[in-house]
């Protein structure tokens, strides 16, 4: 009898997770319960740990900005820089943007920090609707070009930040919650 009642309940279990498929509700649903969890505090980033990777960065990147523009790297050579891989399918991608954009509210009249998200959604329209349906206003540019060896990148999201002296002094892979003292008087140091 026991038995039964189990495969009731993975039957409701399952059916949940599949009507959310069908009706392509999993990817926000689950950014949104992983935004939830990043809100607590208990993923953020340390600073200590990542920021023993230093490296030079290549600057010979260019992008297109929603509109179609292109944005070239190079132009942001000398200022710190908060790079975020992430596409609109990716839930944890979802998860960590009302953080990133509470992070650029804070910092965006810093005139050294500069923010770039990058899109590595196959079409530029999907990122583009995704950005004006959330109302996120910081920098957001579409890899159309491709990526350098700079950017390389096991999964998404991926996380790096630039020195002004063009090292890559911080990266990290997986979501996290980035709007945090510690990780904002980091961006404020270099």
């Amino acid at each position: 009898m026991n038995w039964k009642k189990e495969i009731k309940s993975w039957a409701i279990i399952l059916g949940v997770f599949g009507f959310l498929y069908l009706m392509n509700w999993h990817t926000p649903v689950i950014g949104k319960i992983q935004s939830v969890v990043l809100s607590t505090g208990l993923f953020t980033p340390n600073v200590d740990k990542e920021e023993k990777l230093i490296q030079d960065f290549n600057y010979a990147a260019q992008f297109k900005d929603l509109n179609g523009n292109p944005v070239n790297m190079e132009s942001l050579r000398g200022k710190t820089v908060f790079i975020n891989l992430w596409a609109t399918w990716c839930p944890p991608c979802r998860a960590e943007m009302p953080h990133i954009a509470s992070l650029h509210e804070k910092l965006k009249d810093e005139k050294n920090i500069a923010f770039l998200m990058v899109s590595l959604d196959q079409e530029i329209e999907k990122a583009k609707k995704f950005i004006e349906d959330k109302s996120f206003n910081f920098p957001v540019v579409h890899a159309s070009y491709g990526l350098n060896s700079s950017f390389k990148h096991e999964s998404i999201p991926t996380t790096m930040v630039i020195s002004p002296e063009g090292k890559m002094v911080f990266r990290h892979e997986g979501m996290s919650n980035f709007d945090n003292e510690e990780f904002r008087n980091f961006l404020l140091s270099l």
